[in-house]
């Protein structure tokens, strides 16, 4: 059940979101400090975007609302943080910006040089951020590693024990509300350079080759059996990528292909490059 003080917020979104063209950095009331204390929550991993629930994910639009209504309400600024001493100009401050060693101690987390986290994202103790950026609302779980100038959007769920690899992509999502954010769950690992985005969801244990490109639309395509699904990678999955012929003998088309799929004790007793090769 939702918290009693989550249900309030909901309600003061909801009639912020109603009069949203109204609003402006001026604006003061109840709403101001609700949107805060949503980014705040979200910061903290005390909020969601997205969360599992029996029978599936499920996505707080009134959280993303409140996202978009922090654009509204909060002007642009000079922030500190930017290399060698620069500003940035922006809505949103960095996450770390007044943080010092006892917040990061506190935190547990490992912050390189050059890793950007902007404020409401949660990051989750025993956490590796390389050189990398890590969006707004964006949910990273315990013991995950964002590799060197890997990409996490706006919203995205990374689940625990996760691996993005370098100058990988987590798409992100704000806009349209009904569109739901790309989730990663529990000990996946996603090659260099891969991209997944518009709401695919990756489901636990599962695997990417570099190079895979995955959105709502791409055909994954089971090797063994011909099965093609969308916008969802089966569990223990492992993915490479690969081409469909048109059929009306065209170019033929990208597609990600299940080379093979290993349960839980397999996945974790055996490395990833034993998995990739066919």
């Amino acid at each position: 059940m939702p918290d009693p003080s989550h249900r309030e917020l909901e309600s003061l979104i909801a009639q912020g979101w109603d009069a949203r063209a109204d609003l402006t950095p001026q604006s003061r009331g109840a709403l101001p400090a609700a949107v805060a204390r949503v980014l705040e929550l979200l910061d903290q991993g005390k909020l969601r975007v997205a969360e599992p629930r029996a029978g599936g994910w499920h996505t707080h639009q009134w959280v993303k609302q409140a996202i978009l209504l922090s654009f509204r309400l909060n002007p642009m600024r000079a922030q500190k943080g930017g290399a060698d001493g620069s500003l940035w100009w922006d809505k949103i401050p960095p996450k770390f910006a007044q943080w010092q060693d006892k917040d990061f101690r506190a935190a547990g987390l490992r912050c390189a040089p050059g890793a950007v986290v902007r404020h409401s994202a949660y990051i989750a103790p025993d956490c590796v951020l390389m050189p990398s950026f890590v969006n707004l609302g964006a949910h990273i779980g315990r013991g995950t590693l964002i590799d060197t100038w890997a990409t996490v959007g706006s919203c995205a769920q990374i689940g625990a024990l996760v691996h993005i690899s370098g100058g990988a992509g987590i798409g992100g999502v704000l806009e349209p509300l009904q569109a739901n954010p790309v989730i990663i769950e529990d000990n996946c690992f996603i090659g260099a350079r891969s991209e997944v985005a518009e709401g695919v969801i990756v489901r636990e244990g599962a695997v990417l080759a570099m190079g895979v490109f995955l959105s709502a639309s791409t055909k994954i395509v089971d090797r063994a059996s011909g099965r093609i699904v969308r916008g969802e990678v089966p569990p223990y999955a492992v993915l490479v990528p690969g081409s469909l012929p048109d059929d009306k003998g065209g170019p033929a088309l990208a597609c990600a292909v299940i080379v093979k799929q290993v349960d839980a004790q397999t996945r974790a007793k055996t490395s990833v490059n034993d998995l990739l090769r066919a």
